[in-house]
């Protein structure tokens, strides 16, 4: 009964990670091209696009959590394990269950900043607080709250289903060796 949940979860989460790494991407390109008509603009016409410094500065917390998930689905976070690949030869289960711990701490701190952003979120959705220089170029705040928010919640999650299922990629959920699997 926990199994196909479990699964229907993982398949939500996974492609909602994967299409949020997509729109990282896509930010990734905006970007590119932001800064490249920057560019020829200051060369060439001595106008340098107004927002540049503000759009560049927003885009890259974009990027970093709208692609943060997937991150963490494909197992490719940051880390040192070392330690870990050195005591899984000598002691598999500990080391499955040490990476187990580890996956739950990542996913309550991940729970706590989602759970600390939304309400800012929220605060700013309803004061329209802004970033930038009046006049010149300004973006509301909201957006990057909701996406910090949303990328730790969705990663969040894919650490709970990693702690769940015992396995670092929770989306190739298969049966143990010794079981035939059920049809």
């Amino acid at each position: 009964m926990l199994k196909p949940a479990v699964t229907a979860l993982s398949r939500v989460a996974n492609t909602l990670a994967i299409a949020a790494n997509a729109a990282g991407t896509l930010a990734v390109l905006g970007l590119v091209a932001i800064l490249n008509i920057d560019v020829v603009a200051r060369g060439v016409f001595n106008a340098p696009l107004k927002g540049t410094y503000e759009i560049v500065q927003l885009s890259v917390v974009f990027i970093v959590f709208l692609q943060l998930a997937d991150v963490v689905r494909v197992d490719r976070l940051t880390r040192s394990d070392g330690f870990l690949n050195l005591m899984h030869r000598t002691r598999p289960k500990s080391a499955a269950t040490l990476r187990r711990i580890i996956n739950a701490v990542s996913a309550i701190f991940m729970g706590l900043i989602a759970y600390i952003m939304f309400p800012e979120f929220l605060h700013m959705w309803d004061t329209k607080d802004y970033f930038g220089v009046p006049g010149v170029f300004t973006v509301p705040w909201w957006p990057i709250k909701l996406v910090i928010a949303s990328g730790c919640a969705l990663s969040c999650v894919i650490f709970v289903l990693k702690v769940i299922t015992a396995q670092d990629r929770p989306e190739l959920l298969r049966a143990p060796e010794n079981e035939e699997p059920h049809p």
